[in-house]
């Protein structure tokens, strides 16, 4: 089963152009890799976090920026398909 990605976002912050901007980053870097990318609208304030199935991989508040598409798709990679090329993007992996 190919793995899934879900990007909770505040709605009431006006993130959801963020969110599916980042998704569509994903869907078109891991277009063959990815089972599904969903955006859900979160309900708690200020919220974006990023999930890899059931993981949360990125947390807005924790990391105190929103994430890069570089920055997101290199942990993606290093979590889901290690062995992955991601051409110019690819550089040494991000530790969380």
């Amino acid at each position: 089963m190919k793995p899934s990605v879900t990007i909770e976002y505040c709605p009431k912050c006006g993130w959801l152009l963020r969110a599916a901007w980042m998704a569509q980053e994903l869907l078109t870097t891991f277009s063959e890799d990815l089972g599904q990318v969903t955006l859900r609208p979160g309900e708690i304030a200020g919220r974006y976090l990023v999930f890899l199935n059931d993981e949360v991989i990125f947390d807005r508040k924790q990391a105190g920026h929103f994430p890069e598409p570089k920055e997101l798709k290199q942990l993606i990679r290093d979590k889901a398909f290690p062995e992955k090329s991601l051409g110019h993007s690819d550089s040494k992996s991000i530790k969380p």
